[in-house]
């Protein structure tokens, strides 16, 4: 192997694909980068037998064709104390290479690609479709947070991809609270799902954060592969049925609360400083156009309230929320007004954001009450 390259964008890549790399291995081999190169250029791999990352960058030359497993973390301190310049990379012996830039040079040993483990393929029976990478995003971004940690349901513990002739919905849920973020005309030919795994839905959404193209996923009953222009993510599912999310969504919640997000925000982050610290509960007293927010812990007689201009429509009601719960829906929603619609203190209350009917129809939550003295 000898080829030319620019150290930033061999920096660039090998930072992208690290991510998949573990910081210990039973197998020291996946503590590698696997470098391929041909005349198309060089494709970079990193693995941790679940998750791949791939991707590829043009050389300046290639003098010569090969294969070889690269130490991940010497070549990234190498590359980050190096100065933008080009680079010459070679083999100079059967277990060793040379990077070699304008005033110095380095030799680093490398294992051969061959005992590099086979990554993992999709099977025959596959589902193709596209989406939006700003779209991906915004719906990782909008559900990842209400995803659980469960193991009794692992099926909880991922982001659900409900996939239907019209929309794709994503979603999210830890049972105390549920998110749900459409996209519209994101469609597959027949009805279909998958549940993707934390990990690799955090390393999508920041590796396609800033790509305005779009993404191809494709999968089976076990993996997923998602590509975005150099870019390729290959990942294993989490197998399981994950419940009919949408029988909890409530329909018929009649008394309605319109406030502003952030000043929502502000105050139950303000009052739950005063709440107990092991229930973290914070109270919601609303009627006449008031939202009086509560809390208190009597053990250490401590309280707090604080009263909140709104729209309300309907009977007064008194309800209990989780602070910590509560606080993490409206920190994530974006939008300047929020719509919260109940139907009594004993069941799930509905979230929407207030803009318009688009927005609402996008994204969505329900937030479980918890009983209050």
């Amino acid at each position: 192997m000898n080829f030319n390259v620019s150290s930033f964008e061999l920096l660039k890549a090998v930072t992208a694909v690290s991510k998949a790399i573990p910081a210990k291995s039973p197998l020291p081999i996946l503590e590698d980068f696997l470098f391929e190169l041909d005349d198309n250029g060089l494709k970079i791999t990193a693995s941790d037998s679940e998750l791949t990352l791939m991707t590829k960058i043009e050389t300046v030359s290639t003098l010569e064709n090969g294969r070889m497993t690269v130490p991940a973390q010497h070549i990234i301190e190498l590359l980050k104390a190096l100065p933008d310049q080009p680079l010459e990379i070679k083999t100079i012996s059967d277990c060793a290479f040379e990077c070699k830039w304008s005033n110095g040079q380095s030799i680093l040993p490398f294992r051969p690609a061959e005992d590099y483990p086979e990554i993992t393929g999709l099977g025959e029976d596959i589902v193709s479709l596209t989406m939006p990478a700003a779209v991906l995003v915004e719906g990782i971004s909008s559900t990842i947070y209400a995803t659980a940690d469960d193991e009794i349901r692992p099926a909880m513990n991922g982001i659900f991809f409900d996939i239907d002739t019209d929309s794709t919905t994503l979603v999210a849920s830890d049972a105390h609270k549920l998110i749900c973020y459409t996209a519209k005309d994101v469609k597959a030919e027949q009805k279909t799902s998958f549940i993707l795994q934390k990990k690799p839905a955090n390393i999508l959404k920041n590796l396609i954060a800033k790509d305005d193209s779009e993404v191809e996923i494709v999968f089976d009953s076990k993996n997923a592969r998602f590509r975005c222009g150099m870019t390729e993510i290959i990942c294993r599912l989490i197998v399981g049925k994950y419940p009919k999310y949408r029988d909890v969504i409530p329909q018929n919640n009649s008394n309605v609360l319109t406030i502003d997000r952030t000043q929502f925000l502000n105050t139950v982050r303000r009052v739950s400083v005063c709440a107990n610290r092991a229930s973290n509960h914070v109270k919601l007293e609303m009627a006449n156009g008031l939202l009086r927010v509560s809390a208190q812990d009597l053990g250490f007689s401590l309280s707090a309230q604080e009263e909140i201009n709104c729209s309300y429509e309907g009977q007064a009601l008194t309800i209990g929320f989780k602070s910590t719960f509560l606080s993490e829906i409206l920190a994530n929603f974006s939008c300047e007004e929020i719509v919260m619609k109940f139907l009594d203190d004993k069941r799930a209350a509905l979230i929407m954001p207030g803009e318009n009917e688009a927005e609402r129809e996008k994204l969505c939550g329900i937030i479980m009450p918890i009983m209050i003295a």
